[in-house]
């Protein structure tokens, strides 16, 4: 088969008319009549063909450089799309930006409002950016960042203060709060949860017991290993590892779940209805999650703890006696009821960010995506900060 580009070639005939373009032989032929350049225009104007018209074009324009009158016949165009009504603009501005004088006739009424609006494109070089242009754009950025932060901080504090209302109408009213779904969002959250949280925190203690051993051995320190496992499980890293996983895990999902929701318009549906989105579908899952989350991290301490008194009783030589006595005399009440104190907490705020990236959804897969992974960047990003903070309070009360 022959290449159809391939076969580009100009014809002259006998009356000085030809044909430009084995392809487009019947998409625009040209006549010269003195100092005036007559074209016409048949066939269909599609995207299929545009390739093959825009050389056609192309060659016109460096074949007539100096012609002063081009007079551009559409009445045989059978069929015209925006490629088409483009390129058609396209070839009129070439021969006008030289000077010449363009004129399109017999086009199709049913192709004039779109001709109209292509007209209407204005097309402008864009200068290159200076060094001035440049900071100013870096600055812009800047700010917008900051305004969305802003934005985001204010429909968090927005979404917290709805779910107290929805709470407080719940607690006036028992029997309107759906108990049911928070079961089932606990299910999701708490119990499925249990199999990965353990694994994952089991292998944490073993690897910080591990590297304990390792380094402390140098100074015949190895049993103060167990204090520090025992410190860094119960007031850090228990909660804050499990609270990692339920932000990626769960907070992920309930921002893919609520933003379908809105994608289907099933939201807009309940308010029609008269219920509170709010206190339908938000309240049984931050509930569930602020319920969950110290479960897990209690279940994720023991069992990091599990993990390093396993290491260094195979690893270091510390009996699991001596490691649990000396894991009474490390540990107080208050180390435990630290890391206690904090899950629910980062929970509520794992729930808040997750509802609000989900409500956030726009009508398309994309803002799906997106929202989601704001939603999980978010959540982990502001529990490490809630960290910071409550081992800053503890330790100014000396807790």
């Amino acid at each position: 088969m022959v290449n159809r580009i391939a076969c580009f070639q100009v014809f002259s005939s006998l009356g000085g008319r030809s044909a430009v373009g084995s392809v487009s032989e019947t998409l625009l032929e040209e006549t010269m009549q003195g100092d005036r350049l007559v074209l016409s225009g048949r066939g269909a104007w599609l995207a299929v063909a545009a390739h093959d018209l825009e050389a056609t074009i192309e060659s016109l324009i460096k074949k007539y450089p100096s012609v002063k009158t081009v007079a551009i016949d559409m009445s045989q165009v059978e069929r015209l799309d925006t490629f088409g009504a483009w390129l058609l603009e396209r070839l009129v501005r070439a021969f006008t930006r030289d000077g010449s004088k363009a004129e399109v006739t017999g086009l199709k009424d049913d192709y004039r409002a779109l001709t109209e609006e292509v007209r209407k494109v204005k097309l402008e070089d864009i200068p290159p950016r200076t060094h001035g242009q440049t900071l100013a754009y870096a600055l812009n950025a800047i700010g917008e960042n900051i305004a969305a932060i802003g934005q985001s901080f204010a429909a968090m504090v927005n979404m917290l203060g709805a779910l107290v209302v929805a709470l407080v109408r719940v607690l006036s009213r028992p029997r309107s709060f759906r108990l049911t779904s928070m079961i089932h969002q606990l299910d999701n959250v708490a119990w499925r949860a249990v199999p990965i949280v353990l694994l994952i925190t089991f292998l944490i203690g073993c690897i910080i017991a591990q590297q304990g051993l390792f380094h402390f051995r140098k100074f015949g320190a190895d049993v103060y290993v167990v204090d520090m496992v025992g410190i860094l499980v119960l007031r850090e890293l228990g909660v804050l590892i499990v609270c990692i996983m339920v932000a990626g895990r769960s907070g992920s999902a309930y921002t893919a779940e609520l933003g379908s929701m809105k994608m289907r318009e099933e939201i807009d549906a309940l308010r029609t209805m008269g219920f509170d989105p709010i206190e339908v579908l938000i309240l049984p899952r931050v509930l569930a999650l602020i319920i969950g989350v110290p479960i897990l991290t209690f279940l994720g301490s023991m069992a990091a703890l599990y993990g390093g008194g396993l290491v260094c009783w195979l690893y270091g030589g510390i009996d699991p006696d001596i490691f649990l006595s000396r894991l009474k005399e490390a540990i107080a009440l208050n180390t435990f009821q630290v890391g206690m104190i904090k899950a629910p907490f980062m929970a509520l705020v794992i729930g808040v960010v997750a509802s609000v990236e989900g409500l956030a959804v726009k009508g398309s897969a994309e803002s799906l995506g997106r929202q989601t992974t704001a939603s999980v960047v978010e959540s982990i990003f502001l529990v490490i900060v809630m960290d910071g903070i409550f081992a800053i309070f503890f330790a100014s009360i000396g807790m």
